[in-house]
């Protein structure tokens, strides 16, 4: 499998490399900064822009977004969407991401642009894009995993 992320050798864990095969961080881990520019694939096969940025919940402690540029040049005047982390798969062959649904859906959301940002910590606003994408909150998952273990005590 091809990863994105750079070959490291662990100075630690050299005998776990030699037991399987150890390229560096990825693809369960990787920088985001490695994900920058990742190209995104619609349902229908469509290429609907790159990776610009990847949003995180700090208070969580959890990827929440992922904003996908879309149109521009050299990155100015694109459009920009929230795409709820979920509903984005990483296919490190192809080197990209794949979003189920289709390119018109994606375009017919309402973006946003590099001067005006949602509020994107606003429950209200993040279940809203996470429905349009058919997804549960992830803060949603959080809470009742979190309310799971309480209850298992």
């Amino acid at each position: 499998m091809t990863t994105l992320a750079p070959k490291m050798q662990s100075q630690m864990g050299d005998e776990h490399c030699r037991q399987r095969s150890c390229d560096g961080p990825g693809p369960d881990v990787m920088a985001a900064s490695t994900l920058d520019g990742t190209k995104v694939m619609s349902s229908d096969g469509e290429h609907v822009g790159k990776i610009s940025d990847i949003m995180l919940d700090v208070r969580r402690g959890r990827v929440a977004y992922a904003v996908l540029a879309e149109g521009g040049f050299l990155g100015m005047d694109s459009t920009l969407r929230a795409i709820p982390w979920g509903a984005l798969t990483l296919d490190t062959d192809e080197k990209c991401f794949f979003v189920d649904i289709t390119a018109e859906q994606i375009r017919s959301e309402p973006g946003f642009d590099k001067d005006h940002w949602p509020t994107m910590a606003d429950p209200q606003w993040g279940a809203t894009v996470h429905q349009y994408y058919n997804r549960d909150p992830y803060w949603s998952a959080t809470r009742a995993a979190s309310e799971g273990d309480v209850t298992d005590i």
